[in-house]
């Protein structure tokens, strides 16, 4: 058996390299779209697992953020267009921004060098705050962003609480530990018999709205009540 989790491109090449050992799969994004299954509730072929979908959440994250900062006059968002569904997340994003009249500037990042590019681009257009669309490569850049956005005074929302612990002012996406917990599971299934085909896909059922009060003080930003009352964490 394999298990192939910590991005998309893990279960394609799992699947690409054997169509009879059985895989369990962690990813983002669509497991349909990506051809690792025929359906949800009826996989088939030797792949089922977890869509944890933390690729899915963008247009939730744009409205966590400016009922965050209202009023906003120009938000930015850091997006990495080699990120496979890098396209499905600027689509909901600005369908979102086009519903609220909510002026955005992107900026496109897959490498250091272009994060520099991108960090100038969003410092030039005078942005108010920052949408951190989900990708692997920012996780790894995580100190660095959470830092840009702290140097420039920029209220920021990322996908994983790591960003929040790490001094990010907001988080909202899946826990990833719960989401672990649900690889196991089926991992041990598998292991006990059960036919990978049969398996239905499973979604993430566990979400983390993570707030960091000691960021939104050095901000000096009054976090609106309804927000504190949704937030599963709050880090003093």
């Amino acid at each position: 058996m394999l298990v192939a989790i910590g991005g998309d491109p893990s279960p394609i090449a799992a699947k690409q390299a054997t169509s009879s050992i059985p895989i369990v799969f962690g990813m983002g994004g669509d497991p349909i779209k990506a051809g690792l299954v025929q359906s949800f509730n009826r996989p088939g072929g030797n792949v089922t697992g977890v869509s944890i979908l933390t690729n899915q959440l963008e247009a939730k994250r744009f409205g966590l953020l400016r009922e965050l900062v209202p009023g906003l006059p120009l938000m930015g968002m850091l997006i990495n267009r080699d990120f496979r569904p890098a396209a499905v997340q600027l689509e909901e994003v600005e369908k979102a921004a086009r519903t609220v009249n909510q002026r955005i500037v992107v900026a496109t990042a897959s490498n250091d060098e272009e994060l520099t590019a991108a960090f100038e681009k969003l410092i030039a257009a005078h942005v108010g705050a920052l949408l951190v669309a989900a990708a692997p490569f920012f996780d790894t850049k995580r100190d660095r962003i959470v830092n840009f956005a702290a140097d420039q005074r920029l209220p920021a929302i990322y996908q994983f609480r790591e960003y929040a612990s790490a001094g990010g002012l907001l988080s909202y996406g899946v826990s990833l530990t719960d989401g672990y917990r649900q690889f196991g599971t089926y991992a041990a299934s598998i292991l006990n018999g059960a036919n990978p085909a049969t398996l239905p896909v499973q979604q993430s059922i566990k979400f983390e709205l993570v707030l960091n009060l000691k960021t939104a003080r050095a901000l000096k930003l009054d976090i609106p009540p309804t927000l504190l009352a949704l937030a599963d964490e709050v880090i003093e």
